[in-house]
């Protein structure tokens, strides 16, 4: 794979739009042409060896929060979408400053949603300041950290002016303990643009955590075959490597592509489809276990257009596969209609998924204590655990479910016979009757005032 990776960035190369990223890489020994870039193995694989393969995130308060390294994984929401699916009109509508704050205050308070991106594109608000907005409510409304999306380098720029406005060190201290990771992409085949390696090379200069994945579909913007999708989808993360790091050696750079394959009946994104899944776990084993660097890639989100049985089965199949594979931030929990809807319905139901998915991955620790050798001395044949001290002390060691049901029918009837679509409205309400509770919002708010003017 690494070969034909290799292959196609000497031989075919890529499009680049932007000249000072062109005579950077001139300098260092590429091949230019015009705006086609070809790259020398040497240049790729020292950007691989500068690169670091672990990065620590923190959360509003500079305490360590994500740890993006091995086999570690973390999960969070997906942004910019259209549309929210209301929880009790049933309603597909745009969304709101109101609902983007809510769908914060639900993340935070969700104990398995690692980071936060916007989930939704707030419809009021200025297109020019859409994401310095939706970061405002991020920092506002969460301590989590954050995946960001900005569109272009100035707004980057301000978005780490109101990072660094809550941020006791300031940049100096943003550098050293980052609270969010970039989110930027190459347009596929091939083709880097202006804006994409501005941001980019900003993000080098300043440490900022940075992700440059491809959002491919395969079989329109890239080959149907997952090792032909993969080997175009890690030549342009690559390309981006190769660039981010002559900028800045050691600056970190997350390893990560979207590839979902294009479905020929409906000429959609599948998003949830096993290619898809497939295509995920193979670019990470490339990452993790050839690059050393830190991955990216998907879970929790789906085709279906409502939270329903198709919903779920997609959105826990992926976060189980995500978290089996070790990819290390996960994004997208909450989304329906392949990124276009939002539903708070979703996110509920993918935060219990989250929580199985962890107990599981904590295996089996093996000590005299866990095999409760003293235990079964105590009790022996024919006796019973239920009421052991060793039952008691390690109970709490289970995981305890959210809103899925374990009663007997009987005791289901009672309690009122709902089903988990029903109880998870109950715990949006919970959630969302609280008063908010915005932290640092004079603050977030000057800073926000100078941008928009």
């Amino acid at each position: 794979m690494h070969a034909g990776i290799l292959e196609i960035l000497e031989d075919v190369g890529c499009d680049l739009h932007h000249d000072g990223a062109l005579k950077i890489l001139k300098e260092a020994g590429a091949f230019v042409k015009g705006n086609r870039v070809c790259l020398p193995s040497a240049l790729v694989e020292n950007a691989i060896k500068t690169a670091p393969s672990r990065i620590m995130i923190y959360d509003r308060d500079g305490k360590p929060a994500m740890d993006l390294h091995g086999r570690n994984a973390y999960f969070g929401t997906g942004s910019d979408c259209l549309y929210l699916r209301d929880s009790f009109s049933g309603e597909r509508r745009r969304f709101s400053e109101k609902d983007m704050i809510d769908a914060v205050r639900l993340s935070e308070a969700l104990p398995n949603i690692d980071f936060l991106m916007s989930m939704g594109l707030i419809a009021d608000a200025d297109p020019s300041k859409q994401y310095q907005m939706q970061y405002a409510n991020l920092i506002k409304y969460s301590k989590k950290p954050q995946v960001v999306i900005a569109g272009s380098k100035q707004c980057l720029s301000d978005i780490l002016d109101l990072a660094a406005a809550v941020c006791p060190g300031g940049k100096e201290e943003l550098e050293r303990k980052p609270r969010f990771v970039l989110y930027d992409e190459p347009t596929s085949p091939l083709v880097h643009s202006f804006e994409a390696v501005d941001k980019l090379i900003y993000s080098a200069q300043n440490r900022i955590p940075t992700n440059y994945a491809a959002g491919m579909l395969s079989g329109a913007t890239g080959p149907v075959t997952l090792a032909g999708a993969i080997t175009v989808a890690a030549a342009e993360a690559l390309f981006g490597l190769t660039i981010h790091q002559l900028v800045n050696p050691g600056a970190p750079y997350v390893f990560g592509a979207g590839m979902s394959n294009i479905d020929m009946l409906s000429m959609q994104p599948t998003y949830a489809s096993p290619e898809a899944m497939t295509l995920q776990a193979g670019f990470c084993e490339l990452g993790r276990n050839l690059y050393n660097l830190p991955t990216w890639g998907f879970a929790g989100c789906c085709a279906s257009k409502v939270a329903d049985t198709q919903a779920i089965n997609e959105a826990s199949t992926y976060i189980f596969m995500a978290g089996l594979t070790g990819t290390n931030i996960n994004h997208d929990l909450g989304y329906l209609e392949f990124g276009l809807t939002y539903s708070f319905d979703l996110l509920v139901m993918t935060n219990e998924s989250v929580g199985q998915l962890r107990r599981i991955l904590d295996g089996i620790p093996v000590n005299r204590e866990s095999q409760a050798l003293d235990a079964i001395r105590e009790v022996g044949p024919g006796g019973s655990f239920l009421t052991a001290e060793h039952t008691l002390e390690h109970y709490h060691e289970n995981w305890i479910p959210g809103v899925s049901d374990r009663n007997t029918f009987e005791r289901w009837t009672q309690l009122g016979a709902t089903t988990m679509e029903q109880r998870v409205k109950v715990k949006i309400k919970e959630i969302l009757g609280e008063a908010p509770r915005p932290a640092n919002a004079d603050k977030v708010d000057a800073v926000l005032k100078k941008i928009t003017g």
